[in-house]
């Protein structure tokens, strides 16, 4: 099978994007890890696909797969990549548009100063629906197993997040600790784990080691689980600058105590690398 695909990227974040609409794509964990492989395929973070809508009140169906090939719900930076290749390949004319995904509609829209901005719902702490096996609400909780413990915040921005506060996130232990907390036995569906550096009110330094796809030079939702987890800690303002290995992200969210359910939006680049076709077994 030969398809046509973007390699597209967001804060160096990485994407291989496939249109479904306009040719056949039949995407398996296998093919998909064939594809992410930086070695023997194309090479990135994620593998994105852009299908038909399944209902009238949308524009487009999104499907995520992270490189070890197991599909996902969200993905922040892909969204923005998403809403740029549509436009691109002259899918829609609109600036914002409705896109369904597996953790429900997401609303990418394009800026006028070529930046892209996404809402991406509100965030999610009710442990049951991250999912997160605790007794507990509250916001800092002690994961076990972790060299003593650790404290971090769980919660979803359509995917599971562990977000703990570091003193030097150069000095974090992402590649060593990460992968633990990705499998902690106490999140079932795996997890990505961050580890946020607040320099101040509005500006943080983020890591994250994502499920399935290790340590990415920037990842959306966890720059969107990090900012949450810093206002609901007092930590933050509600706009705040997210900087990454790969770039900067801007991220809003104005909830509070008596307010969780309000949106939060991220907005940052979305690029075109180079285009190309790719045989697959």
């Amino acid at each position: 099978m030969k398809l046509a695909f973007t390699k597209m990227q967001g804060a160096g974040n990485d994407f291989v994007v496939f249109d479904g609409i306009g040719q056949k794509v039949e995407l398996t964990p296998g093919r998909v890890r064939q594809i992410a492989n930086r070695y023997f395929g194309i090479g990135c973070d994620q593998v994105l696909l852009v299908e038909r809508p399944q209902s009238a009140d949308t524009d487009f169906r999104y499907r995520i797969w992270n490189a070890d090939g197991i599909e996902v719900g969200q993905c922040g930076n892909g969204a923005r990549c998403f809403v740029r290749f549509v436009r691109d390949r002259g899918l829609t004319a609109k600036d914002e548009i409705r896109v369904e995904t597996l953790s429900g509609v997401i609303t990418p829209r394009l800026e006028r100063d070529g930046t892209v901005s996404v809402n991406m719902g509100p965030p999610v702490f009710e442990p049951e629906r991250v999912p997160f096996v605790s007794d507990s609400a509250a916001v800092v909780q002690t994961l076990e197993g972790m060299d003593g413990g650790v404290q971090i915040t769980a919660l979803s921005m359509g995917n599971p997040h562990a977000v703990q506060v570091v003193d030097d996130v150069d000095a974090a232990p992402v590649l060593t600790q990460g992968p633990r907390i990705e499998h902690h036995p106490r999140f079932p569906q795996r997890a990505n784990a961050g580890y946020m550096q607040v320099v101040d009110r509005s500006r943080i330094r983020l890591r994250v080691w994502e499920r399935g796809a290790g340590e990415t030079l920037c990842c959306g939702t966890g720059a969107c689980a990090a900012v949450v987890t810093g206002v609901r800690r007092g930590l933050l303002d509600p706009v705040v600058d997210v900087e990454t290995r790969g770039g900067r992200l801007t991220i809003r969210w104005d909830g509070a105590e008596n307010d969780l359910n309000c949106a939060v939006w991220m907005s940052g680049p979305a690029v075109a690398v180079f285009e190309g076709e790719i045989q697959i077994d």
